[in-house]
């Protein structure tokens, strides 16, 4: 039995600082109704799509940043969302900046069922950026200053979408550049992975040059090949265009698991990109140079889990 699913990817434009919530959710809700009318089965948002991304900002006393995150889904706030996607019968991803009841901060995102049930969280594990204030930088990314690492791991569920079931998993952002966060649900089986991010065109670390156009480039190749390498889908879904005075690249894409891009974001605004996926292709790969059960070699990877930092390798010299 052929298994199709329609799957959009809802690139979003900049949301400025001095924007509420109420502006992004009705952006939110028309992409969803327009991902409806082209037949889309689920809808994949940005990271952090309910606001600026705030981690450019520092604020000394955390107690001052708390408007920015969500203490419960659904809010007042997002209701709206949450009750297109019932009206449409349509899933939806979100990524948020969560604190939970404890008081504990995560950058999290979401699989929202149709009828407004959480099917998936996940929370950010690879958190970039720094946590005190940073004179010489010319923007701050403060991520770990705003966010704990993760700690549910790489969750896959098998939940449906539309009339089938898939096997769905999610990262956020700087995730996409870690093999291992893509091998941990590859080894899940997992068939759909939902990706936002929020990326400056711009490394604003300035150890070294990074030219403007492989920003994009190293992001597409991160994802094409987490997709080849655990013969999966994925939607990396951005935020894109200049918010509050600082570019995002955008160049949201869809992925198959042979690596290709099926669909790309093109504007620097609020844009809907739509593929017809055949969760089938996840077969060959899997069967074949990617069959885990047959061909890893978990005996030899031990410094995958026991070494952080990298180490000096042995040196060899020549005989006298």
């Amino acid at each position: 039995m052929t298994r199709r699913l329609v799957l959009a990817a809802a690139q979003m434009g900049p949301i400025q600082k001095a924007e509420g919530r109420d502006v992004a959710v009705a952006r939110m809700v028309r992409l969803l109704e327009t991902a409806a009318r082209r037949g889309a089965e689920v809808v994949v948002f940005p990271e952090l799509a309910l606001t600026t991304f705030f981690p450019r900002w520092y604020e000394e006393d955390l107690g001052r940043a708390d408007h920015w995150y969500e203490h419960a889904l659904p809010s007042n706030e997002t209701a709206p969302l949450f009750e297109a996607a019932k009206r449409h019968g349509i899933g939806f991803h979100l990524g948020y900046a969560e604190k939970t009841p404890d008081g504990h901060r995560f950058n999290t995102a979401v699989y929202v069922h149709p009828n407004g049930e959480i099917v998936l969280k996940y929370r950010k594990v690879h958190l970039p950026g720094h946590s005190e204030y940073d004179p010489q930088r010319h923007v701050q990314h403060l991520e770990k200053r705003y966010f704990e690492v993760g700690n549910l791991g790489f969750p896959v569920v098998r939940a449906p979408i539309g009339d089938k079931q898939v096997n769905i998993g999610m990262l956020i952002c700087n995730d996409r550049r870690w093999p291992e966060a893509w091998r941990v649900l590859g080894l899940q089986q997992v068939e759909l992975v939902m990706l936002g991010y929020n990326t400056p065109s711009l490394n604003m670390e300035n150890r070294g040059f990074e030219a403007h156009h492989l920003r994009v480039a190293h992001s597409h190749l991160s994802i094409q090949a987490g997709c080849y390498q655990n013969s999966c889908f994925a939607a990396g879904v951005a935020k894109a265009g200049t918010e509050d005075g600082n570019e995002l690249f955008g160049h949201s894409i869809i992925v198959n698991p042979q690596g290709e891009i099926m669909a790309m974001a093109t504007s620097w605004d609020d844009e809907l990109i739509i593929a017809d996926c055949d969760l089938g292709m996840c077969e060959l790969g899997r069967r074949t140079i990617f069959d885990f059960a047959r061909h890893r070699r978990p005996e030899a990877y031990g410094r995958i889990t026991a070494q952080v930092g990298s180490e000096a390798p042995a040196v060899w010299t020549p005989k006298a």
